[in-house]
């Protein structure tokens, strides 16, 4: 159940967690968005920042490894999650469009399918995926999705 929400003069409230990059990260990673957005009074965003942060925590298992760094920031008109890893992977992640008999590949994609925003960014050590998810306008039955 979401609580009240909090005074928006008091943003930007920023929830941060650290987890080894595991096969259970992801979980952790959803449980944890999905809490504090409940938390913030955002509970109807909390099924789309948990599949678009499950693929991008799923990512840094798959191909990185190493910590992962969950950042969330609820802000006046949007929510922004970014997902940084530990580096080591060559280049920059990008989305593109999975075979019809692919096991993966679709992670990326879906990510910019469901947010209103999304991009990466360079962090040291590694790289930082964000994803924006708007706060205002989307209906309470849905995600931020666009």
């Amino acid at each position: 159940m979401d609580h009240k929400p909090p005074d928006d003069e008091q943003l930007p409230h920023t929830y941060t967690l650290f987890t080894p990059g595991t096969a259970t990260a992801p979980k952790v990673c959803r449980d944890f968005v999905r809490s504090a957005l409940g938390a913030e009074g955002l509970g109807w965003l909390a099924d789309t920042a948990a599949i678009c942060t499950s693929e991008l925590v799923t990512n840094v298992h798959l191909h990185v490894g190493g910590e992962v760094h969950v950042r969330l920031a609820v802000e006046r008109e949007q929510v922004r999650v970014a997902v940084y890893d530990g580096g080591g992977a060559p280049g920059r992640p990008v989305p593109r469009r999975a075979a019809v008999g692919d096991l993966g590949g679709r992670g990326l994609f879906l990510v910019t399918a469901l947010a209103d925003g999304c991009g990466v960014t360079a962090a040291r050590p590694g790289t930082g995926v964000w994803f924006t998810l708007g706060r205002r306008g989307a209906s309470h039955g849905g995600g931020g999705g666009g």
